[in-house]
């Protein structure tokens, strides 16, 4: 459990994204990368995605949010913020940590890119065969 004033720390990973997220106590302000969440994540879906941790401790508009992204695109960034926000929730609290638990907000995403292979034009995708 942490001091009034600090921060508390969770790291959230989703596809090649990374996300180091902190909290605090305050008015609910979310910033990403210098900049507010409507700002830098434009469409509407992805930026009410970013509110659900704290929706399901009924904790919205009591913490401040700040994450530092790297890597990745719109959705593998805030599945990963998503996930360093509701890790650092869990810290806060063990009553949050079940919640989140349930909701399924701590579990990690692991699906990756499949790599391409030889021989093949994409992943699984092969060239065109002929018989004749």
């Amino acid at each position: 459990m942490a001091k009034p004033n600090d921060y508390v720390w969770g790291l959230g990973r989703r596809k090649t994204s990374v996300a180091r997220v902190r909290i605090r106590e305050g008015s609910g302000k979310i910033t990403i990368n210098g900049k507010a969440h409507t700002d830098y994540f434009r469409l509407s879906p992805d930026q009410s995605r970013l509110s659900d941790p704290l929706r399901a401790v009924q904790a919205e508009g009591t913490y401040d949010v700040w994450a530092n992204i790297k890597g990745g695109g719109t959705t593998g960034q805030v599945g990963a913020v998503v996930m360093g926000l509701s890790r650092a929730l869990a810290r806060v609290s063990e009553e949050n940590e079940a919640a989140l638990r349930k909701d399924t907000f701590l579990t990690r995403d692991s699906r990756m890119v499949e790599r391409k292979k030889p021989g093949r034009k994409k992943a699984r995708k092969s060239f065109q065969f002929s018989k004749r």
